[in-house]
């Protein structure tokens, strides 16, 4: 008998096919080449993988020495989570930015611009966009990488993202099936649970997965949610009735299913992700994505065996982990036949055209008109109020708009004030931030940064300290904005990308 370390047999070739593993460093390791040989054929890319375009161009051209049709995958929505740009923010703002402008046109381009910059790298596979409705206000993962909460503009927009990012030849991966946007728990550290009727997910959380297929996603990720009206035991990555069921059976979709990353608590911390891995490509699974946090060949040969021991106990039938494979294949040729988009000489400003239309300027009533809101002139202290960054934004990704206007105004004067993690809801620790805030700043105009202040009391109430102190503070929400506008003149960006900060910028400076 074939052992399950020979890498040889079709069985365990399968079984390796379906993986879609990560790694450490920025070229890749002997192992990984080596799986590629025996089988893997998909590989996961993030932001540690990435030092620059050439570095990951010279990585992604070594892949494809040892296998010339691997799936490069990579999560690269633009806006806040990004790993092209983990080091300096985005490019390109996020999904909330587009929502807000609501042109579909520009959501199709900027798609496109970013594909062409990843197929450029050699990247072929993104996990983006997210389809997610951003109905629950008080989201604390998906925010403003949802395109909205109204469920048509979501639609809308995620096909036209789908179609733009293809035309680029790069797979869309849409994600998270069959919504994440409803939920108050962060997947990454526990299983969020969605309790609404079955017909409120068929015609909210469905539209824009439907629209999705329509417009011919390539993939569609599982989200690790439990939604009782669609499965009461299983989260939806394990759930057969949500992926074979729902997503093939009654919305007709025959592409790549691929999960979420199975080493997020939701799943680990509750099956494991061996156990988590088998169970989910009995349910309908294709594609088993790991490695944001587990990224070596004690990985993959763990989950490797754990599919193979699983057909050869009963446990998951060979010819669902055959099918799974064989649909990782076909996207692999799709791929490596789709093609790339040519130059575009005009796509290296779109991102930041996008920033700038998505801007909302405002006052709070009263204390003025926007229009007639004088630039400032002298350098600012800028306080950015920072909260807890989800998984997976990261906090190693910059954000605000600091550095912007350290350009535009040398001499700008910044700081950073934060509550502690577990003092996110105390409003007191938010007037501590507030006074040291006003202390640092002096006699400078202050420009509050804030990020979703309708989900942290803390920074609503350093807000307050600083409005009641300074009322010409000026504030510049780059979350959700969900809470009132106020302060001499209020921008929300509706993301926290680097064009964001940069557009805000712009406007306080008067350019």
């Amino acid at each position: 008998m074939t052992t399950l370390a020979s890498g040889t047999d079709t069985l365990t070739r399968d079984a390796l096919t379906v993986l879609q593993p990560g790694f450490t460093g920025t070229t890749a390791p002997d192992w990984l080449l080596r799986r590629l040989g025996e089988g893997l054929a998909s590989v996961g890319l993030f932001g540690r993988n990435i030092a620059s375009p050439g570095q990951l161009a010279a990585l992604t051209a070594q892949l494809r020495a040892e296998r010339d049709d691997v799936l490069v995958a990579i999560d690269e929505e633009g806006g806040d989570v990004t790993r092209l740009e983990v080091r300096t923010g985005s490019s390109f703002p996020g999904n909330h930015a587009l929502g807000a402008v609501d042109d579909v046109e520009l959501t199709r381009e900027v798609a496109h611009e970013l594909g062409r910059r990843l197929a450029a790298c050699g990247v072929n596979l993104n996990w983006a966009p997210s389809a997610d409705v951003n109905s629950n206000p008080r989201n604390p993962v998906i925010g403003v990488r949802s395109f909205g909460a109204d469920t048509e503009l979501a639609a809308r927009h995620t096909a036209a993202y789908v179609t733009g990012l293809q035309s680029a030849g790069v797979a869309a991966c849409t994600k998270h099936f069959p919504g994440h946007g409803d939920t108050a728990v962060d997947s990454h550290h526990a299983l969020p649970r969605i309790d609404v009727p079955a017909d409120v997910l068929t015609d909210r959380e469905l539209t824009p997965f439907r629209a999705a297929i329509a417009a011919g996603s390539r993939a569609v990720m599982s989200a690790h949610i439990l939604v009782p009206a669609l499965d009461p035991d299983r989260p939806a990555t394990l759930s057969r009735r949500i992926l074979t069921g729902l997503l093939r059976g009654e919305l007709g979709y025959d592409g790549l299913i691929v999960t979420d990353g199975m080493e997020m608590r939701a799943i680990a911390g509750t099956y494991g992700i061996e156990r988590g891995s088998v169970l989910a490509v009995a349910a309908g699974a294709d594609a088993i994505c790991v490695g944001g946090g587990l990224a070596d060949d004690a990985t993959v040969r763990r989950l490797r065996d754990a599919l193979v021991a699983a057909v050869r106990a009963g446990e998951l039938p060979e010819e669902r982990l055959a099918e799974a494979a064989d649909r990782v294949r076909a996207l692999a040729r799709w791929a490596s036949t789709a093609g790339r988009a040519p130059e575009d000489t005009h796509g290296s400003e779109i991102g930041l055209h996008a920033a700038r239309r998505a801007l909302t300027v405002t006052t709070a009533p009263g204390l003025g008109n926007p229009e007639t809101f004088e630039p400032l002139t002298e350098p600012p202290y800028v306080a950015a109020l920072t909260p807890v960054a989800n998984i997976a934004v990261g906090d190693e990704t910059p954000w605000g708009v600091a550095a912007e206007l350290v350009h535009l105004l040398p001499g700008t004067v910044t700081g950073s004030f934060s509550a502690a993690e577990g003092k996110e809801s105390d409003a007191g620790a938010g007037e501590s931030a507030g006074r040291a805030a006003l202390q640092a700043a002096g006699a400078r105009r202050i420009v509050a940064v804030v990020r979703d202040e309708h989900r942290h009391p803390w920074m609503a109430s350093a807000l307050d300290t600083l409005l009641a102190a300074r009322p010409d503070t000026i504030v510049v929400e780059m979350g959700v904005p969900q809470a009132a506008p106020r302060g001499a003149l209020h921008i929300a960006t509706h993301g926290a990308a680097r064009v964001c900060g940069r557009a805000a910028a712009e406007v306080i400076a008067g350019l």
